[in-house]
């Protein structure tokens, strides 16, 4: 008797530790395991500039700028589009800079479009790239380069600008010993086109 009462007290005390057991090992398999959040990259684009040039009703010139890695180094290429004349051709070539602008121009008025490219070759230096469109090609257009006299009170900062069809340019002064900007001094350049080949001159400050 004392046997059957032994028997069924050990067989309660093993269900009960083997349901409690039971019981913490669900708990243990329920409990969530904390994820890593992983978040994506910005990456830019490469394609860093865009502008459609309109000339006249169908004739059209986008300027796309390309590259990966340092924004100074890559490629720019002109598509043209004349839907009037279904015609399409398309010009690329290597930049070195980084493209801050794009426009039309015709200062020689020999009704073919010259497009300009405006590039930051430096830091605070722009120049520019020109190509005229004649004869269902794109022609480079030398664009010269400051003179002598000019680059000794040149520190970068520039600009072009447009004004009655002309095309100009601009930077404040320094002084060729310490580069120090001279307060209010500001060089202009005007350019003009014939034949192909620019010539320029300075704006005689009032």
């Amino acid at each position: 008797m004392k046997t059957i009462k032994y028997l069924r007290r050990s067989s309660l005390i093993f269900a009960t530790v083997l349901l409690v057991t039971s019981c913490g090992g669900n708990q243990e398999e329920k409990t969530p395991v904390k994820q890593q959040t992983v978040i994506a990259e910005k990456t830019k684009g490469p394609f860093a500039f865009y502008k459609d040039i309109n000339v006249k009703p169908g004739l059209n010139f986008e300027v796309i700028s390309w590259g990966k890695g340092i924004d100074s180094v890559g490629g720019y290429l002109i598509l043209m589009s004349d839907s009037v004349r279904n015609n399409y051709n398309s010009f690329s070539n290597e930049r070195k800079g980084i493209i801050t602008d794009a426009w039309n121009m015709d200062m020689d008025n020999d009704g073919n479009p010259e497009i300009y490219i405006e590039l930051l070759s430096k830091k605070n230096v722009l120049d520019l790239n020109v190509y005229e469109y004649a004869g269902g090609e794109f022609r480079k257009i030398t664009f010269p380069p400051l003179s002598s006299n000019m680059k000794k009170n040149y520190a970068g900062n520039d600009k072009f600008t447009i004004k009655n069809g002309d095309l100009f340019r601009s930077f404040p002064v320094v002084n060729p010993a310490d580069t120090t900007i001279k307060p209010g001094a500001l060089k202009k350049i005007v350019y003009r086109l014939n034949g192909n080949s620019f010539s320029a001159d300075e704006v005689k400050q009032e």
